[in-house]
Order: structure tokens, then C-alpha cells, then sequence
């Protein structure tokens, strides 16, 4: 018999946590942190105390309270004991926080199936933010491979998303087959990795369904872009600054997204700016051959931006050990203010108080390559526009989405053969039954029988 528990993205984006049982195997479909639902408790500096994690996020049911899934040393403090593991794996669609972050809760001795970009933008993101996952039994894949557990065949299969190495996953149980998108698009630049994974999908039968449906609104209310069409959107941007600087700011993990701006940059003749986290980022996925992204440690066309610390000197022993490797490749505000026609500048929202020693020209163009804002009441919108209006910036918007759109995924779960479909990812689930038939709206900790 097999079973689907939903503990995570139901009836929100984000927060993805569901557990397959099928006779002794047990293993999850990502675990990650929620984002709607978790921000009705936890918001900004209001954050799980470090020293008891796993107790305030059961406080508000954030994770799910079951034995033999928690490390021992998260478990104090706490009314469940500590049990051996009960459970044969996570499998990891992509390192998007919302899809990894509570890993770091869980016992070290359940092994991580993940891809293998995957793991370096994990390990990068641990060595340079707050995010800790700890020792793991990381277990890499590439599409092609076959994972065993038991009787269960777990084939994964890359997926395009707003992140490099993105799998959807197709599950071989003993009550037919089991498919989940992770999230994925079909506009993006390896747009062709999505049509495989969903080409062999549909290639079986009576496919038991878990879907993202992200994008499954009543009303668009982005713009659908393609990354083609950002880049164009871009470029345009760039010729027309003259000599003036170009300032933007994209997601923190959106390659797709850095690869398009470094491309503009120097088709424009200048040269492409990240942070050092970035830098940092960039030089342990270069590692992958697959990725095809610039080495700022190699590549003349970028530099790395240095904001001033303690002593205000860029002193090497200002900074972090691991942003001092790329020194050789630094500029400064002083560099910026200077000779604004040289650079394409990723600025984040983090970042607006070096506009204060940037000193950008009026007139100089912001490409914001994010989403919209969710609403008009949204704070760091507003809080950016003052930015942006106080330095007299141009605002351009230029966005292409992680996920497929409404009539891509209607298009998509029609070429299946499917027996019922699981709307998960999504703050819309009802509006998969205007579309398809078997949908099952989950709810949080029911078990569902295949």
C-alpha cells in the first residue's frame, strides 16, 4: 500500500514537505521552509530562537512533530524524544529555501538525494549566509540515474527553473506510478530539459500527480517574459545609459538571470559587478561544466564589489576569510562613482546605502529583475521606490518567472495520463478542478492512498 502525507505547500507557495510510504519505505519529497504560512508568526529579526528551533516552529505546526526525524541536539527542549531514524531519504527538487531550508533540522544519519548543483549552491549559501544544514550523507544524482529504496525506483529527471540543477522526480511504487514537477518552466533557457522530464511522464500510465501551481491564478498580474526577452530588454537598457552607470538587482540564485546581465554587460562594453557572495558562489559552480557560468576569479569582465567594514579601509583583515580570495578583483565606491560607463552594477535591496557613496547620476538606469510586488501595501516596494526617487534612478522592470504559466501548466498535465492530481505550491488549488478531473486538494497531515 502507499500513502502521500502533505506536511508543507498546501494551499501556499512554498514550504514543500510530503511523505511517500510504500510498504517499509518511507522518504520525503523536499523539506523546506514556509513562507506565507511562516511569516503569520516569524517575520524580519523575528525569527525561531536559535537555541530552540524545532520547539517554537512546532508551536505554531511550521514542521511536523514525528519521531526518528529530528537530530538529537534540535530535540531539547522539546516533548519528543529521540529515536533512531525512520526514514530512507529526502529527495531534494532544488536548493530554493522554500524546497531545503529546514534540513538542517533533521537526524544526519538520512541520506540527501540531491543533484549535484544542487549541493554546491547549498554548501555556498552555508559558508557565506546564516543558513546551516550540518554534516549530511549527501547522495548525488544526474539525470539517468535510478534510486533504489526497496522495492521503490526513484528517477530523477532536470527540470528548467530559476535555479541551475532543478529535478522533477518520477516514482516507480508498487501502485503505479508517481510524479512530482518540483517547479519548472518552459521559457526559460534549457527550456528543452523541461519538455524531457515531461515527456517521459508521459509516457505512463495512471500517474498518480503532485504539481506546483504556482502561477494558477484567476488573474496574471506579472508580465510573462522569457529569459530571451529580459536579455533583449536588458541590452536595450545598457545602450541607452550612455555614460552613465547601470545599477540592478535579481534573486540571489537566479543564474539564468546573472548569465543575462554579464552577457549584455559586455556585448555593451562593460563590465559585470557582484557582491562577494556572488563572487564566492560563482567560484564553487564553475565546478560544474554544465553550468557555463563566468569565473570572476579568471574572467576580466567581472569585478567584484567591496562595500567598506570596520576600519573603512578595505583592509584584507576587514572582511571574511573566504571573501579575501577575491581582492585581486576588486572595485569600491570610489571606482563606481568615477567611471560609471564601465559597469553593470548588481545592486540589491540590501545594498541601497552604498548609493550614498556611489553617487549615481540622475537619470541612471535600475532594472529591477524580480517579481512584482504581491500587493500595493508591500513595504520594501515602497522602500525602494524612496530609494530610487531620492537619486532621481529610472525604475525598469524586467522579470522572467521561475514557473509555468496558467495555460503552460494546463497544457502540461493535459498530455498526461493521470488518475488524480495533487495541486501543491500554490495558494489557488481549487481552480486545478476547473481544468482537470481525480483533482484532491490535500490537507495538512491527511494520509492519502494511492
Amino acid at each position: 500500500m502507499v500513502s502521500l502525507r502533505f506536511y508543507g505547500g498546501v494551499g501556499e507557495i512554498g514550504g514543500n514537505k510530503f511523505l511517500v510510504e510504500d510498504g517499509n519505505v518511507r522518504f520525503w519529497l523536499d523539506f523546506g521552509r514556509s513562507f506565507s504560512i511562516g511569516s503569520d508568526y516569524y517575520t524580519g529579526w523575528l525569527q525561531p530562537r536559535s537555541q530552540n528551533p524545532l520547539g517554537d516552529l512546532f508551536e505554531f505546526g511550521l514542521v511536523p512533530r514525528i519521531e526518528g526525524l529530528y537530530a538529537h541536539e534540535h530535540l531539547d527542549g522539546t516533548d519528543l524524544g529521540h529515536v533512531e531514524p525512520g526514514f530512507d531519504g529526502v529527495f531534494v527538487s532544488h536548493a530554493h529555501s522554500d524546497h531545503v531550508n529546514h534540513i538542517g533540522l533533521l537526524d544526519p544519519g538520512i541520506p540527501i538525494f540531491l543533484g549535484s548543483g544542487t549541493k554546491l549552491f547549498m554548501e555556498a549559501f552555508e559558508k557565506t549566509g546564516s543558513t546551516k544544514y550540518g554534516e549530511r550523507d549527501y547522495r548525488c544524482f544526474r539525470t539517468g540515474d535510478r534510486i533504489s529504496l526497496g522495492d521503490v525506483v526513484v528517477e530523477p529527471i532536470h527540470v528548467d527553473h530559476s535555479i541551475p540543477g532543478a529535478y522533477g522526480y518520477i516514482i516507480h511504487t508498487s501502485e503505479g506510478p508517481l510524479v512530482y514537477t518540483g517547479d519548472l518552466r518552459a521559457h526559460g533557457t534549457r527550456a528543452e530539459m523541461t519538455e524531457e522530464f515531461l515527456r517521459r511522464a508521459c509516457e505512463l500510465d495512471g500517474v498518480t500527480l503532485i504539481s506546483e501551481g504556482t502561477r494558477m491564478s484567476r488573474v496574471e498580474k506579472r508580465v510573462h517574459l522569457s529569459e530571451a526577452q529580459v536579455l533583449e530588454g536588458v541590452r536595450e537598457v545598457c545602450g541607452g545609459a550612455g555614460g552613465r552607470i547601470v545599477l540592478y538587482c535579481h534573486g540571489p540564485r537566479d543564474m539564468d538571470r546573472l548569465r543575462t546581465f554579464y552577457t549584455a554587460a559586455v556585448e555593451c562594453g562593460r563590465r559585470l559587478v557582484v557582491d562577494t557572495r556572488a563572487a564566492y558562489l560563482l567560484s564553487r559552480l564553475v565546478e560544474d561544466e554544465h553550468l557555463d557560468l563566468p569565473d570572476p576569479m579568471r574572467d576580466d569582465s567581472v569585478c567584484v564589489y567591496y562595500k567598506r567594514k570596520r576600519s573603512g579601509q578595505y583592509a584584507e583583515r576587514d572582511y571574511y576569510i573566504w571573501e579575501r580570495e577575491f581582492m585581486d578583483c576588486m572595485v569600491t565606491a570610489d571606482d563606481l562613482r568615477s567611471r560609471p560607463s564601465e559597469f553593470v552594477v548588481n545592486l540589491g535591496f540590501y545594498g541601497f546605502a552604498e548609493l550614498i557613496d556611489i553617487r549615481p547620476e540622475p537619470g541612471s538606469p535600475f532594472i529591477y529583475s524580480m517579481s512584482e510586488a504581491f500587493d500595493e501595501e508591500d513595504l520594501e516596494e515602497r522602500v525602494m521606490h524612496n530609494w530610487l526617487g531620492h537619486f532621481g534612478l529610472r525604475y525598469h522592470q524586467l522579470h522572467a518567472s521561475g514557473h509555468l504559466s496558467r495555460a503552460e501548466l494546463v497544457e502540461a498535465i493535459d498530455g498526461l495520463s493521470t488518475r488524480r492530481v495533487f495541486p501543491v505550491h500554490t495558494e489557488n488549488p481549487e481552480l486545478f478542478r476547473e481544468h482537470f478531473d481525480g483533482v484532491v486538494v490535500p490537507v495538512v497531515g491527511e494520509t492519502y492512498q494511492l
